[in-house]
């Protein structure tokens, strides 16, 4: 979602505001802009509607120099994609860039036009300037003003402001939306996203929430939400940020499906000992809460609410655990009974993800025994929030739509399972089964990669189609979902999934020549169930495309392609069968000419509700 980055600096910060929006680009945005004041003390602004390279063609037009300056890139909530709504904002001398929603924007907006303020966008962050600005017509330092505005914000924001009059200072303040500082030698820097920094610094302090921050080229200061002076720890980073380069493919999803069985063997570093699942990186206090373990509630949102539900599967039949798993942002708005000895296992790619942060916070006060965190960014909010953290090691993702943090959570989540079963008594046994089959699945997908040009051929039958159904038992079930919601993000095609017993519930009104419909067959108990229900689809001329076990016994026919595949072992299957699932969604998308990396309307990080 939306970038933010600043700089205070003596050197001309133009171009490193630049350098950091572009690697901000994969979070999705619509619009962007910079503010620099230069050397005289004026402001410059550049604002374009589109890519960042529309902003530096402009910036190569209109050059602007200055060490203090502000960077955006906006994904609309409020007011449409447009130059007039991009930010920054400014109030005369003060410039305002902003991630969030302002809740309570409509009567500030009239108290501001009662005040005599004219407004000249759509925005819920331009009032934020213009408050910013009143309040500097009542004295006081900047850091004084924004700690006086804050309190008549509602809603989430990470927002950095500046005063064109006082270039020496930055301030940002963090609340419900991510901001880390990078220090420098002589210089600090603010951005949403370390990663827009990289180039610049390693060294970073993350913002908690509540913080206010006062960026100097020489000096930090923080305050916690009571106005307190607070120390926040300073981190070496050690991301590696490889988004420039897509080597030989020609997207970045099609390079992360690529990636997927070298990530695997990262996830799986260094966490089996002895034929067992060695979570140790957990600490010391795991165990404890771990064994008091009775229940687990699972809360995610999107890609990961569908690993959460392949995790439910697991818990319950191979752990003898009892799971629930439900979308974040039902679960916050929803009064829930907690169960004894329930443990809350959050999961979000970012450790960003705002209804997924809330619900964690709502646990705290609703009286779960602990909270563990499954992510893939070591300094996030929700990784620092958690009693408990498991890291998915997947490297950076740049494709909104997800595809090795997926499977690495996945196989994150079964090793916990592992683990758990272990403290539980289930017989070992089953954790050896665990160990041999994750150890096994980074070759099993190197071996599906290899038939990559058969679902590319396979995705020509989807040129003129708008509707697909894809079908799942048990724990294929939710891998149907994640299927369906890879095809409807990059190809734009609406897809639905179901539990293939569904069928004659409803779906089957659907079925004709022109839906697509997509089954997952494993080799495993439910496969005789999984052919009946096949053979419903096929009574009503369905055009069937079946990812099957190439042991299931299944032959091409007139309506059926059958997509063989390899053995797999049963435990790791959902991992598996999900990746040619990422790769029929991604050749579809290439021939219906979408934007396969950044697909309109969607963001990587969803830091708004």
């Amino acid at each position: 979602m939306c970038g933010i980055v600043g700089a205070v600096a003596q050197r001309d910060i133009a171009e490193i505001l630049l350098e950091g929006l572009r690697r901000l680009e994969y979070r999705g945005y619509d619009s962007a802009g910079l503010a620099v004041i230069d050397a005289q003390g004026k402001m410059g602004r550049l604002r374009r509607l589109g890519k960042v390279q529309m902003l530096a063609d402009a910036l190569d037009q209109h050059p602007l120099h200055g060490g203090t300056g502000i960077a955006h890139t906006r994904w609309a909530t409020h007011g449409e994609p447009s130059e007039a709504n991009a930010h920054p904002h400014v109030s005369d001398y003060i410039a305002v860039v902003h991630n969030g929603i302002i809740e309570n924007h409509e009567p500030l907006r009239e108290l501001l036009i009662e005040r005599g303020y004219r407004f000249d966008s759509e925005t819920d962050t331009e009032v934020i300037a213009h408050l910013v600005h009143w309040e500097q017509l009542q004295g006081g330092t900047l850091l004084e003003v924004v700690q006086r505005v804050i309190p008549q914000l509602r809603g989430a924001y990470g927002t950095v402001v500046m005063d064109s009059r006082d270039p020496s200072v930055l301030v940002a303040a963090r609340s419900g939306s991510p901001l880390v500082i990078g220090r420098g030698v002589g210089e600090n820097f603010i951005a949403s996203d370390q990663l827009a920094l990289l180039p610049v610094t390693r060294r970073f302090l993350f913002l908690e929430e509540g913080d206010v921050a006062e960026v100097k080229r020489r000096s930090v200061s923080v305050y916690d939400k009571n106005g307190h002076a607070v120390e926040r720890e300073e981190i070496e980073s050690k991301v590696q940020y490889d988004a420039g380069d897509k080597g030989v493919y020609r997207h970045y999803m099609q390079k992360e499906i690529y990636e997927q069985p070298l990530a695997i063997k990262n996830t799986l570093e260094g966490r089996f000992s002895h034929g067992e699942v060695n979570l140790s990186e957990l600490g010391e206090k795991a165990d404890d809460i771990l064994s008091r373990v009775q229940h687990i509630q699972i809360i995610a949102c999107g890609t990961s609410y569908n690993s959460g539900m392949v995790a439910r599967y697991w818990f319950e039949s191979l752990a003898g655990m009892p799971c629930d798993v439900e979308i974040a942002s039902e679960f916050r708005y929803r009064k829930s009974a907690v169960r004894p000895g329930s443990l809350i296992i959050t999961l979000s790619q970012s450790g960003e993800t705002a209804d997924t942060l809330a619900a964690l916070r709502l646990s705290k006060e609703l009286g779960y025994l602990g909270s563990l965190a499954v992510c893939n960014v070591a300094g996030s909010s929700l990784v620092r929030e958690s009693d408990l953290a498991l890291m998915t090691k997947a490297g950076t993702e740049i494709g909104v739509a997800s595809t090795k943090a997926f499977t690495t959570q996945l196989t994150v989540l079964l090793m916990l399972v592992a683990r758990m079963g272990r403290l539980k008594g289930v017989a070992p046994q089953v954790e050896h089964d665990i160990v041999h089959a994750l150890q096994a699945l980074p070759a099993r997908i190197e071996q599906m990669l290899s038939l990559d040009k058969t679902i590319e051929a396979l995705a020509e039958g989807f040129s003129d189609k708008h509707h697909a159904l894809f079908l799942g038992r048990g724990d294929q079930y939710p891998i149907a979902m994640e299927g369906a919601l890879k095809l409807k993000e990059i190809s734009y095609i609406h897809a639905e999934a179901y539990a293939a017993g569904e069928l004659k519930h409803g779906p089957l009104a659907l079925i004709d020549a022109d839906m697509p419909v997509i089954v997952i067959a494993p080799n495993n108990e439910l496969l005789e169930k999984l052919k009946s229900n096949i053979e419903e689809v096929r009574a009503r001329g369905g055009l069937l495309y079946v990812f099957a076990d190439q042991n299931a016994g299944f032959t091409d026919s007139d309506g059926m392609k059958i997509i063989q595949l390899p053995h797999v072992e049963e435990i790791v299957a959902p991992i598996f069968y999900t990746v040619p699932l990422q790769l029929l969604s991604y050749y579809v998308a290439l021939i219906k000419g979408t934007d396969v990396d950044q697909p309109r309307n969607l963001a990587k990080s969803v830091t708004v509700e």
